[in-house]
């Protein structure tokens, strides 16, 4: 008979997608107590099976288990996060501890951790391929490092302490997106609306006008419109407003104050980590990381901290000197930045962000990724509507290879809306594995990039086409995954390694070969002039040396709070434990009520805790693998089949380093970056 809900029947989709106007709200958690008890079954007929363990009937019947639970819980943390409402938020709070609570089952399920203990220590007799062992290693240490090991008490406290972590993260992410959503600055007075670029004046007064404030303008928190506002506009004291509002989310003291969920997480994941036999979470984390552990990741950064800082210095005070120049009697702060930033850079370089824009039309940034796509891969994007999406403004394509076979099922999501959560991510809402089948992978990117008006389409900076370019190479190591088990295909590689495909396609865009494709004038359709591109190339490394730092104060700040110990683990004060973690990045004197730590959504709510050094790390990786393509060509299809089938196709089916090598012929050296990033000097 049938269950009238969706997430319990095979979906009859195009590619079998998610039939997203099928499901309800409703649909979710009865769906998922269901699949909970479905895959409980699959877990008792593993664990209770008479036959002696091997690999077959026990790590690949658990790898192959639970398939259409992860499908049900993809599909709602994913629309939690681009789709999500109050009702679904609280849903969230309810599906959470009922999903964590049976990870830990499965985690401290007794019977189940022997066999699968047992196929581990007898791994030597069994004949296994890489991948068949990389499976067996992460399955074991999987339940090593869920507390398998511990005894009954220690098994409940763990348990108790996850389900703590993930309502508590879940928490902290609500709250930065009620902040983010609720700051509206509405300008009545056309004066002070000086210097704003014209397609940021009329997002403006469109927002406002939405809002029922017409003939007014209104200023968000939302990067296309917090960003432009921070580079033009004249008026300084909005300025200082609209800063101190986005670096105080969270920290306000209110309900929506993160402070002690701050305090909360870390304490919790120190506990956890304790409880497992490490020192620190820091430790905990990087043993299975390509840095391994937090003193490398800190010489890491220290390291590169010591090549940036005398440069970022010179920068600042280039910038005070140009300001003094300008005749403006004021101290350069935080919120003058990037308005004096983005004026010296024109006048070095007669470039700025709006003279770009209009040569990076929306639709064809994304039909020129698609080109590179093909010229790199012989991928090819066909539109398809009758593709289901979740929303209107998301546009879905079917993946062909060069063969015209089918690849991937592609969502592209990019404006923003107040059920999305900022910045920009990929995700994928099935994964890529082989039985006597290879099931194929349905990958998404969602962007919060400046929406079309009235009066133009929509129109990049060059940052946003540099994020697209970023979030569609995540995009293509999901679509262009080619392994056997699900769990190792794709992005699921260790975190450190996870930015080099999105961060090498980002060097693309400083090629004339690749901006011929696609950077067309909306207007007149002439291609991006020579000149502009020679500018773009000539500023690449324009206070380069200030945003190395700004990354590496947030690596360093991550490292402190996950480095915790029992001497130190009660933090009294986030705001002054984050200053201290960052007072050797500090370029400008502390302003009292802001607090980065309170909205670091990367390490308290998503993935990159005791990992946001990661995408330093890749930068070195990037530059490195760049270099052959700058040698050999930047569509030379060699050297890109090889980066495919070493890198892309292979997710973490082997150790990230030995498939680094495997494509560079040797480890990566950090000279690359230096070279790029026009820190060598320093050296």
């Amino acid at each position: 008979m049938a269950s009238n809900n969706p997430l319990l029947e095979p979906f009859n989709t195009p590619f079998g997608v998610p039939p997203f106007a099928e499901i309800k709200l409703e649909h979710y958690k009865t769906g998922i107590e269901k699949l909970i008890e479905k895959s409980r079954n699959e877990i008792d007929t593993i664990s209770n099976l008479e036959a002696t363990p091997s690999f077959e009937n026990t790590v690949v019947a658990l790898e192959r288990g639970g398939r259409d639970l992860d499908q049900a819980a993809e599909i709602f943390f994913n629309l939690n996060s681009a789709e999500t409402s109050d009702e679904m938020q609280a849903l969230a709070n309810e599906l959470s501890p009922m999903l964590t609570d049976f990870g830990n089952e499965i985690m401290q399920n007794t019977e189940l951790f022997a066999r699968v203990k047992a196929v581990y220590d007898n791994q030597s007799t069994l004949n296994l391929d890489k991948e068949d062992k990389m499976l067996l290693r992460k399955t074991y240490l999987g339940f090593v490092r869920s507390g398998a090991n511990l005894n009954e008490d220690d098994k409940k406290k763990y348990s108790a302490l996850s389900n703590e972590l993930a309502m508590a993260s879940l928490k902290f992410g609500e709250n930065v997106l009620a902040e983010t959503n609720s700051y509206e600055l509405i300008l009545e007075n056309e004066a002070d609306l000086k210097g704003l670029p014209e397609g940021a004046i009329d997002a403006a007064a469109l927002s406002a006008e939405e809002k029922g404030h017409k003939g007014m303008w209104l200023f968000t928190l939302q990067a296309p419109s917090f960003l432009p506002f921070m580079e033009y506009a004249e008026n300084r004291e909005l300025r200082e407003k609209m800063y101190k509002a986005y670096m105080s989310k969270a920290f306000k003291g209110d309900d929506q104050d993160n402070q002690e969920k701050v305090k909360a997480i870390v304490k919790l994941r120190y506990e956890m980590a304790q409880l497992l036999g490490y020192e620190t979470y820091a430790d905990y984390i990087l043993e299975e990381r390509m840095a391994e552990k937090p003193e490398k990741v800190k010489l890491f950064l220290n390291d590169l901290l010591e090549k940036a800082l005398p440069k970022a210095k010179e920068e600042v005070e280039e910038l005070k000197a140009y300001i003094k120049k300008l005749g403006d009697d004021i101290e350069l702060e935080r919120w003058d930045w990037a308005f004096y930033s983005q004026k010296l850079k024109n006048e070095k370089y007669q470039l700025d962000d709006e003279m770009l824009r209009p040569y990076f039309q929306m639709e064809k940034a994304v039909d020129g990724i698609f080109q590179v796509a093909n010229k790199l891969y012989g991928l090819t994007f066909k539109k398809n509507k009758d593709i289901p999406v979740y929303h209107k403004d998301v546009q879905a394509y079917e993946v062909l290879d060069e063969s015209g076979k089918h690849i991937s099922v592609f969502y592209a999501d990019f404006f923003p809306r107040p059920g999305k959560r900022g910045g920009a991510w990929m995700t994928s809402y099935r994964g890529q594995w082989k039985t006597d089948q290879d099931h194929r992978p349905v990958v998404s990117i969602v962007c919060n990039f400046t929406p079309p008006t009235e009066s133009k389409p929509s129109l990049l900076t060059y940052n946003e086409v540099e994020t697209l370019f970023h979030e569609f190479g995540h995009a293509l190591h999901g679509m262009l995954a080619d392994g056997k088990y699900n769990s190792l295909s794709g992005t699921s590689v260790y975190w450190d390694f996870v930015e080099l495909p999105s961060q090498i396609l980002e060097n693309w865009l400083m090629e004339k070969e690749c901006l011929d494709l696609f950077a067309i004038h909306y207007q007149t359709g002439e291609s991006i002039p020579k000149d502009l591109i020679e500018k773009i190339k000539a500023s690449s490394n324009y206070h380069e040396a200030y945003q190395t730092l700004r990354q590496i104060s947030f690596g360093l700040m991550d490292m402190a709070w996950h480095s915790l110990t029992a001497d130190n683990i009660d933090v009294a004060d986030v705001a002054a434990f984050e200053q201290e973690a960052m007072k050797l990045t500090e370029l400008f004197k502390p302003i009292p009520g802001i607090c980065m730590s309170t909205q670091f959504s990367h390490i308290f709510q998503g993935g990159y805790a005791a990992g946001y050094y990661s995408y330093k790390w890749a930068e070195v990786l990037d530059a490195d693998a760049f270099s052959v393509f700058k040698e050999k060509g930047i569509f030379d299809t060699e050297t890109a089949k090889s980066f495919r089938d070493n890198i892309l196709s292979k997710g973490g089916s082997e150790h990230p380093m030995e498939l680094y090598k495997r494509f560079r012929g040797q480890e990566p050296s950090v000279e690359a970056l230096l070279e790029r990033s026009g820190l060598k000097s320093a050296l």
